[in-house]
Order: structure tokens, then sequence, then C-alpha cells
């Protein structure tokens, strides 16, 4: 039994640490398209090809559940792939879902008119993509009122932390928060939507000071995960759990240790 995990890299390893941490029993397949990515600077028809083909390629494995691990791949084919492609027995979700319940302090399942929320202005930071799809302020809408939020595409943060130059992806986070807070100086919260930026979270939270909440998908996510599948155990389905990269599987395993903290083997996707 095993539920999918797809990214379009590596950043989805922060999600999958996550869900190890909080569900230790739970079998895990995670597929990262390494050969494509990055997937923020994509046009939306092709994030959608592909995610849909990385996502069949975890349904073939036995999956019944598959978690989007990229904000990416849920801003722009998510709701696409909802509407006319997810087999009735199977299951696709994405990121986007715990940060605005955790947000908006209200259940997804909750379809009361949208009202008032504690925060006014909040900050995104999220790849060029993800931005100029505008499905976090999109779905945000449908459950609050009166949040302003200011987006901040961060072109260059998932290239230098792929190619393992943190000094670099230092220097990026910096001068997009600071480019952000030109705009909106005191932003009360502000959502890290990359899986890729919780290894950098020190340095956002470092820049936008003591009284920014930041939210960070993984244990968000996992939390999600944990409560969804306690309703639902019937879509934990079948399949070997594994490690598999449409890339240059000992290329991936190299940079996959800066994301677990530990050795892991990749298999080719076949």
């Amino acid at each position: 039994m095993a539920v999918g995990i797809f990214d379009s890299g590596l950043g989805g390893l922060t999600v999958l640490d996550a869900v190890q941490k909080r569900l230790p029993d739970l079998p895990l397949i995670y597929l990262g398209d390494n050969a494509h990515t990055p997937y923020g600077v994509r046009e939306p028809d092709d994030i959608y090809n592909l995610t849909t083909a990385g996502v069949q390629s975890l349904f073939d494995k036995g999956c019944d559940l598959v978690i989007l691990a990229c904000n990416t791949a849920s801003a722009a084919a998510l709701r696409r792939m909802q509407e006319g492609w997810v087999p009735e027995d199977k299951r696709v979700l994405g990121v986007f879902v715990p940060l605005i319940e955790a947000l908006t302090e209200r259940q997804w399942g909750d379809n009361s008119p949208p009202r008032e929320v504690g925060v006014t202005e909040v900050a995104l930071f999220a790849t060029p993509t993800t931005v100029s799809s505008r499905a976090f302020q999109r779905e945000l809408a449908f459950r609050a009122i009166g949040v302003d939020v200011e987006a901040q595409p961060c072109g260059g943060v998932v290239d230098a932390i792929e190619q393992g130059d943190m000094i670099l992806a230092e220097a990026l986070v910096r001068s997009h928060v600071e480019a952000l807070q030109r705009r909106m100086p005191k932003p009360q919260a502000a959502i890290l939507g990359c899986t890729h930026y919780p290894l950098v979270e020190d340095v956002f939270r470092d820049a936008l000071g003591p009284d920014v909440a930041v939210y960070s998908q993984p244990s968000l996510v996992a939390d999600s995960l944990a409560d969804y599948l306690e309703r639902r155990p019937n879509m934990i389905g079948s399949g070997e759990p594994g490690f598999y990269t449409s890339g240059d599987p000992k290329s991936v395993e190299s940079k996959a240790t800066l994301f677990l903290r530990r050795k892991i083997s990749f298999e080719t996707l076949e």
C-alpha cells in the first residue's frame, strides 16, 4: 500500500520528510520529474501535460491518492485535472489547501460564505508561474474577504537551491523580500508558496522580521494528509514504496541529501 507524492523536482522531498515524521507507518512512492524541472518558468499547458503524465505513472504503480507537492503544478494544473482528467476512484490533492486552512482558520469542507479573518495583509512568495496563475488568491477569495495579497515571483531561488548554491539562494531571498516590502512594508503573514523554500525558511523569517507570521507547507500538508486518511483510509491504495525520477538517478541522489539529510536511492521511471 502506498500514497504517491509528485513534484517537478526535489522540493517535494520536504513534504515527504514531514509526512514520514507525521505518519511513519505510511508507505510512500515519490516521483520527481527532474528531467523537466523547473516547472515555474513553463507555460500552463506544458505544466498540465507533464503533471498528468507524472501522476498517471503513480496511478500505474498502485497509488489511489497522489499529493502534488509542487505549488506550480497545483496552481497551473490541479483544477483542470480534477474537473476532467482524474478517474472517479482516484484523488489528486494539492498543497494550497492546508495553507489556506491555516491562514483562514476554517476547514476546507466549510462552504459557508467568505468572511473576515485575522489577517488583512499577506505576502506570497512563489515561482513566477504560481504568481501569474493567481490560484492562491482565487482559492483564498472563496473563504475570506478583506485580505490584500501581495505576490512576489521569486525567480532563481529554486535553481540556486537545486544547484546547492545556498549563498546565492540566500541573497536572492533577501532581494525578493526587499522587493515585496517596497510594495507592502508591513505584511502580517507570509506564505512560502514553494516546497523548496523550507530549506531557506530561516532566511525568509530573518528578512521579514519577528512580527510576520510565516506559513511553510510541509508540516501543514502532513497534518492535513493525516486527517484526510483518517476519514478515507481506503485511499491508501497499493504499490511498493520507492523513489523514482525521470532524470539521472545518480545526479538526483547527490542533490536529494540536501533535502532529506540522509542518503536515498532513486530508480529511473520506466
